[in-house]
């Protein structure tokens, strides 16, 4: 009798019988339909119809119409469950019931036009398999809207057109004459919307690429109707009262986490513990739930809103991840969640009472505010309750000129706004120099520099923005926040954070004396990534006011999230958009906010001071 697991047998049958009997892992059923669906659509889009098939003679004896038709169901279907594929992996239920009723259609196309038995009953077996495991898709759709259906139209429109030059050049032997480029281009456009074009068949041929292109127009049209008159599903916006919600719990427990006051962006939704003493907010980005530092309110209350924000995750089939959480947020999502962590750099943290201008590590710094304060420039550091409306809205038109990108930047590190009556309690630090007699003041007067905080509890500040003019003196930002730390014991503040920097400890350690290889390798790396991303840059910058190092970590799921998770926080953080182009979304846009800078990107404010 042989030891071997797989020979045991349970009632007759052995082990591995009885494994294949059962099937894959539920769990496992959404990534491989996405696939298969995805190759069936290529199939039935690329690969031309099978001459030497067992069912070509029968399927020879069927009117041409009906071999035409065939020809351009099966190009459609397969765009189709190409464009369902990702859906299906992430278990929607939209794509599941689109691919249910797709994959017959296909199976038919597969028969009549490529006359293949085993690609119909591919398709049939995945439908069974569809049908089997229905259970598994259930996830909800994602926030959208309809401008969707714009980008739909020029997208399809596109590949429409890609895919009907090779239908209209997949008959060579059957065109009339040698039709040029220009004109093959003119039959498609033609086709699409339905009429004959310049370019002439023989052999029926031109029912197929007729039926084809047809189709194609159609389906283009078709998808974008949907998606503009279906329901809309807008992004979660923080609503009034999750506000006011929020800043209770931020007036008791803010002073936990210096990010705390940014989870009041008000482009994040919000998800609430069942005892309401505690919140995660959130924004979802390309698939991926992406939270944002630490939950909000009761540690001993976190684990009911984390495990809140997994069960949405889990009903949307959306990728949870954290960015930028402290090391005991880090913990508790960890140990709650079964996540993974992983550390993304530090935060610049100055402990007011220990600041001073004093001694030979803080030499750079003096002599820089030295040689401003010559030059003319003074500072005013005031809550912004304290300026009055005409200098706010002064300083939120500076910020928002001054902005240096057409990208708003900002999500883990931004408020997104200045001024605001219910961020009264926040500091605006600003640098004003008097235009020389009959010098041009410019159109914010003595205005050159602003920096905007927010609170950290009762005692502490948080750095949300900093702009200045370009015209200005450098050494704008080494001003302001010297003048911020000196005013803070006025303002009852004993700690400020300053900026995050991302791989803080690996740029530190990488140029010691003794630095192995790879760690000599992986800061090269982020040196030269700084050209584009401002990684050194923002450490040095920092380091210039010997803060202490707080480190920051990223939660994920599993690693092959990161790439991910990556793209979504970039996206977030406005460093890399996927949206319309400007020209397509100048009708979009809402009437205007207040701008601010995000902590994470400053490359320009920070050229000359690093």
């Amino acid at each position: 009798m042989s030891d071997s697991p797989d020979a045991e047998k349970s009632g007759g049958v052995p082990n591995r019988i009885r494994r294949v009997l059962r099937g894959p892992r539920p769990e496992a059923v959404p990534t491989a339909v996405g696939t298969a669906c995805m190759l069936i659509g290529l199939v039935d889009i690329v690969f031309p119809r099978l001459r030497h098939s067992r069912v070509h003679a029968l399927a020879e004896l069927l009117p041409g119409a009906v071999s035409s038709l065939a020809a351009a169901a099966s190009i459609v279907v397969g765009l189709l469950l190409l464009m369902l594929a990702h859906g299906l992996k992430r278990r929607k239920r939209r794509a599941w019931v689109a691919a249910v009723a797709l994959l017959p259609l296909g199976a038919a196309a597969q028969l009549l036009y490529r006359h293949s038995v085993l690609g119909t009953v591919f398709s049939l077996v995945l439908m069974g398999v569809l049908i089997r495991y229905r259970r598994e898709f259930a996830a909800l759709p994602d926030p959208r809207s309809r401008w969707r259906a714009l980008a739909n139209f020029v997208v399809m429109g596109g590949l429409s057109v890609g895919i009907g030059l090779l239908i209209v050049r997949s008959h060579p032997d059957a065109i009339e004459g040698r039709p040029s480029l220009s004109a093959q281009l003119a039959h498609v456009l033609w086709g699409l919307f339905g009429f004959e074009g310049p370019v002439g068949y023989r052999d029926g041929a031109d029912y197929t690429v007729g039926y084809s292109l047809g189709a194609l127009g159609l389906l283009t049209v078709a998808t974008t109707a949907y998606l503009a008159f279906r329901p809309e599903h807008p992004a979660a916006r923080l609503t009034p009262s999750d506000e006011e919600r929020l800043r209770d719990l931020l007036a008791t427990h803010g002073h936990r986490d210096s990010l705390g006051h940014f989870a009041l962006r008000r482009d994040k939704a919000v998800i609430f513990s069942p005892s309401g003493k505690s919140a995660v907010c959130y924004r979802v980005v390309s698939g991926v739930m992406l939270a944002s530092g630490d939950p909000v309110g009761d540690v001993e209350a976190w684990p009911g809103a984390i495990a809140a924000f997994m069960e949405e995750a889990r009903a949307h089939s959306w990728t949870p991840a954290v960015m930028g959480c402290s090391e005991t947020g880090g913990e508790v999502w960890t140990r709650e969640t079964g996540l993974d962590a992983l550390e993304l750099g530090d935060e610049a943290i100055v402990d007011v009472a220990g600041f001073t201008l004093s001694g030979r590590a803080m030499r750079n710094v003096r002599q820089m505010v030295k040689r401003i304060e010559r030059a003319g420039y003074e500072t005013r550091v005031r809550r912004v309750a304290d300026l009055d409306p005409e200098e706010l809205e002064t300083v939120r038109r500076a910020a928002a000129d001054w902005r240096g990108t057409d990208t708003e930047r900002g999500f883990s590190m931004a408020l997104g706004r200045i001024g605001d009556p219910a961020d009264g309690t926040s500091v605006i630090a600003t640098a004003h120099k008097a235009a020389e007699e009959g010098a041009d003041e410019g159109p914010f007067g003595d205005l050159k520099a602003v920096l905007h905080f927010v609170p950290w509890g009762p005692d502490g500040m948080s750095l949300d923005l900093m702009r200045r003019d370009r015209g200005a003196d450098p050494g704008m930002n080494e001003l302001l926040i010297v003048a911020s730390l000196e005013a803070a014991p006025a303002l009852g503040v004993s700690r400020v954070s300053l900026n995050f920097a991302m791989f803080r400890s690996a740029l530190a350690r990488g140029e010691k004396l003794g630095a192995g290889p790879v760690l000599r390798g992986w800061r090269g790396l982020l040196v030269f990534l700084s050209r584009w991303f401002q990684i050194e840059s923002l450490y040095k910058f920092n380091a210039k006011f010997q803060p202490r190092w707080e480190p920051r970590f990223v939660v994920f799921r599993t690693t092959r999230d990161l790439p991910r998770i990556g793209l979504a926080a970039m996206q977030a953080e406005g460093f890399v958009s996927l949206a319309l182009p400007r020209l397509l979304r100048r009708g979009r846009r809402a009437e205007p906010q207040p701008c601010a800078h995000q902590a994470p990107a400053r490359r320009r404010e920070l050229e000359q001071a690093a």
